[in-house]
């Protein structure tokens, strides 16, 4: 077959920095904070897993509850009216995921609402990524472009007082000095996770330690990657033992009805006491916090504030301790201001590998679930060429077809994938089968605003370059365009500001003998490789390629390369060939490593 087609190919990827802005911390002034008592700060919040047992979806949805009794949705709905209807509680929420998707099915006069709640600082959103991504298998940027996505989305809808001040990690599985470095880079104040290896936590609430500052780059960006850094008392980010007041525990609730049998007003006080009383020894300054809340929590809301309401009450009567709504921004505020305390530093360790128990490490996970680590990454790569290339590329024309493609649909399915449960393997595998679904669908929204932008700007005068191909299955040697046709063009493009050289492609073909010219004219060295045999049992009948077309590339810097092959009839490495033309049917790939 001679017609003639162009494969386009992408070496690395690029890297985005977002810069953060301040919102202060007016609201915390206003909290009946008591000086020379124990302050108590209850944080009511929810964990929301972006998939794990369910998917986003089904979690979003409180489907397939034969799993699991969840739906976020619920949460949202129910705990927005609670808030209204005492000023002094508070909320936090994380994961925008989840947030977006319920804001935007909600009316003006429900989001009017939201915003009145997040301006007077009732509702504060911590951490304010679309996710909270894992820290050890995920790669820094991808965990910039998550960040940026949900903290893009809080900037635009609520402003200044929409941005997250904290940082909040509370069940990823181990941490990372980088991952402290980045949050401190985005202008968080402060950073709390819950996993911590159980024998540096024994010793951490001896010595009081349990809060330092965390140096995450004291080498390269000193003072400017310090973070003010908690690991919470626990257990994990639940609430105090015997105080669980959701639908899922069994602790008992405030029965403060004296003319009843069940009365146990001075039995929850006593609990509150010595749960506070207890935690307070392991911590500096009159400040703690309770995270009251877990897994999906709030779903009946009123459950949970109508007994805080009563244990701040009648434990605030005794006048021995002080229970107040808060959040994590105002403990940070409040903890920062006492006197006399002297944090210490966190200069080079991490927290990795997390052990819950002796003989119960968790460290499997670096390596569980390889093919949906690899497929990420691969999606990280070509995400970077997607939006740099819509960028160049400009604006898409108007259609009255349907959305213009964007790669909207692929930052978020790649948000998702951050996620502590998604890329980390530790899901179920219909929940993974769903995530590389969603990257799927995004990489070939994006395969069109590439094939696009790539058509802007290879046109040549007023001719049209045709509508790009892509190649995806290139890691099992299957390209039916380079498997069919005799003669087609390669586009090698770079996102990179350096120029690269003596990166090889890999091109599956049929024929024994093929030339290669370069963008200069001149041939290049080429070499045939059979496809071996685990390859082509792994591919089955999808693919017929009998052998690999191997040749060295250079392509400038942010630029791109055009290489002519043509399948000849005589073996050899290298031949002469007339230089064809950049205009040509493209095929576009995105299965190439990312750069070192």
């Amino acid at each position: 077959m001679n017609r003639s087609v162009c494969l386009l190919l992408f070496l690395a990827i690029g890297t985005t920095c977002v810069a953060a802005q301040s919102c202060g911390y007016k609201k915390c002034d206003s909290q009946p904070v008591k000086s020379g008592m124990l302050n108590v700060h209850l944080v009511p919040h929810t964990h929301d897993d972006v998939g794990w047992l369910k998917t986003v979806d089904q979690y979003y949805y409180g489907a397939n509850s034969s799993i699991q009794r969840a739906g976020v949705q619920y949460i949202l709905d129910g705990v927005v009216p609670m808030l209204e209807m005492n000023t002094e509680r508070r909320f936090i929420y994380v994961e925008m995921a989840f947030f977006k998707r319920w804001w935007d099915e909600q009316d003006d006069n429900m989001q009017s609402r939201v915003k009145k709640l997040v301006n007077n600082g009732q509702l504060e959103f911590i951490n304010g990524g679309w996710c909270m991504n894992d820290e050890a298998s995920t790669h820094y940027n991808a965990i910039i472009d998550q960040m940026t996505l949900g903290l893009q989305f809080l900037n635009t809808t609520f402003g200044e007082c929409g941005r997250p001040l904290v940082a909040w990690h509370i069940d990823p599985f181990g941490h990372s000095r980088e991952q402290a470095s980045l949050f401190a880079q985005m202008g968080f104040d402060g950073f709390f996770f819950a996993r911590l290896d159980y024998q540096d936590k024994q010793n951490r609430l001896k010595l009081q330690n349990m809060e330092e500052i965390w140096r995450g780059s004291p080498n390269d960006l000193g003072k400017a990657a310090d973070l003010f850094t908690g690991a919470l008392y626990g257990p994990l980010y639940f609430p105090p033992p015997g105080l669980c007041f959701s639908h899922f525990c069994d602790d008992p609730p405030v029965q403060d009805d004296p003319r009843l049998h069940d009365y146990n007003v001075e039995e929850r006080v006593k609990t509150a006491l010595n749960r506070s009383l207890e935690q307070a020894k392991s911590y500096q300054t009159n400040h703690i916090m309770w995270t009251m809340g877990s897994d999906f929590n709030y779903q009946a809301p009123n459950m949970w504030f109508k007994n805080m309401d009563k244990l701040i009450k009648y434990t605030n009567a005794g006048g021995k301790v002080n229970l107040l709504y808060s959040t994590p921004s105002c403990y940070v505020y409040h903890k920062n201001r006492a006197a006399g305390v002297q944090w210490s530093y966190n200069d080079t360790d991490d927290y990795f590998p997390y052990a819950s128990d002796a003989h119960a490490f968790w460290s499997g996970y670096f390596t569980s679930r390889p093919a949906i680590k690899g497929y990420v990454r691969e999606c990280n790569n070509f995400l970077q060429v997607c939006k740099q290339l819509e960028v160049i590329g400009g604006p898409m024309p108007f259609t009255n077809t349907g959305p213009k493609p964007s790669s909207q649909t692929f930052r978020e399915a790649m948000a998702v994938a951050q996620h502590h449960d998604a890329v980390s393997g530790t899901e179920k595998q219909h929940v993974a089968n769903d995530y590389a679904m969603r990257l799927h669908a995004g990489a070939v929204e994006c395969q069109d605003v590439v094939g696009r932008a790539l058509a802007t700007t290879m046109k040549k005068g007023s001719v049209e370059p045709p509508v790009a191909q892509f190649c995806s299955y290139l890691n099992i040697s299957m390209c039916s365009t380079t498997e069919d046709n005799d003669r087609f063009t390669v586009t090698v493009y770079n996102p990179l500001a350096r120029q690269r050289t003596g990166y090889y492609l890999r091109l599956p073909v049929n024929g024994q003998s093929y030339t290669v010219t370069g963008p200069d004219g001149r041939p290049v060295k080429t070499q045939i490789m059979k496809v071996t045999p685990q390859t082509v049992k792994v591919r089955g009948p999808r693919g017929n390629a009998s052998s690999e077309l191997v040749f060295p590339v250079t392509v400038p810097a942010l630029g791109f390369s055009t290489y002519l092959v043509n399948k000849t009839n005589t073996r050899t490495t290298m031949m002469q060939s007339l230089f064809m033309p950049k205009a040509e049917t493209n095929v576009v790939s995105m299965m190439i490593p990312q750069a070192p």
